[in-house]
């Protein structure tokens, strides 16, 4: 978000706090992109917030309740307050049990055994949710869209357009078994806390096989998970590196560092196996 559009939404958040008896003197900004994510204190919630009509809240906040019903480890909402959606300024604010860091990183035993219990928990919950494919239409639409990708390379459209339709064509041709998926586990959506990892951010939930989580975590995480196809695992790898590389590009994109980024992705594509995972590309655009 934009500073004022930051300001503001901040001012919604804890404009909700204070009606529902949740005192919120301060807001610390924890992550900012496309919807905020806040610490309220001393009340000590942490709030996410996002322009109304461009969120799907009110799914994350049911979607939630249902895993947190089966044991899965997904962070809790605040429990003070009714869980539901609340809308102040053309904001839609959700309010969740702030979870208190215990370590700086999750081990990749405990990433990997925690993201398999959460796919055990996906499987026992019936809910309607897009499919991965109705994603990668999106990045798609963004790639073969001049208007939503003006600074998009026309070499790299083509490449970029190709990549994408060949990688979903072969994964499906694949026909993996699939099921409710998060969608994004890679580690900004995972919290260490004393009650182990628990998963937050659950907007972009998709049906497809569980190799599609794991193109989005390290390798490191992989390696503990059972039962990976290495082969579906390869090109899932390919397709979220171009995914995430179309968003890089769209008119608007709020990313840090977004366009470097996108460049970094398309030369990875470009380079060639081994596949590197997010956390690689992050680390080499850092070290540049």
């Amino acid at each position: 978000m934009e500073m004022s559009d930051v300001t503001r939404a901040v001012a919604a958040a804890t404009s909700v706090a204070a009606s529902l008896d949740l005192p919120a003197d301060d807001a610390t900004v924890l992550h900012n992109s496309n919807k905020l994510a806040l610490r309220l204190t001393p009340c000590d919630v942490f709030a996410r917030v996002a322009p109304v009509g461009q969120e799907v809240a009110r799914f994350e906040v049911e979607l939630a309740q249902r895993l947190a019903e089966v044991g899965a480890p997904v962070c809790p909402l605040e429990p003070r307050v009714d869980p539901r959606v609340h809308t102040r300024d053309g904001f839609a604010v959700t309010l969740w049990a702030f979870q208190e860091p215990v370590t700086p990183h999750v081990s990749p035993v405990d990433y990997a055994t925690s993201l398999e219990r959460l796919h055990s928990g996906m499987r026992e919950v019936d809910v309607a949710s897009p499919r991965f494919t109705d994603r990668v239409a999106e990045a798609e639409k963004i790639v073969a869209t001049p208007g939503l990708s003006p600074e998009l390379a026309d070499a790299d459209r083509v490449f970029l357009g190709g990549r994408l339709g060949s990688l979903r064509r072969a994964i499906e041709g694949r026909g993996a078994v699939e099921q409710l998926l998060h969608g994004e586990p890679h580690p900004g959506n995972v919290l260490s806390t004393r009650n182990g990892p628990l998963f937050i951010d659950f907007e972009t939930c998709c049906r497809g096989p569980v190799e599609f989580d794991l193109a989005h975590v390290p390798e490191a995480v992989c390696e503990h998970y059972p039962s990976v196809d290495h082969g579906l695992l390869d090109e899932c790898r390919q397709l979220v590196l171009a995914m995430v590389a179309a968003w890089r590009w769209e008119l608007g994109d709020e990313f840090p560092n977004g366009r470097r980024f996108g460049e970094e992705l398309l030369r990875s594509l470009r380079e060639g196996p081994p596949w590197p995972t997010l956390d690689a590309v992050v680390s080499r655009l850092d070290g540049l």
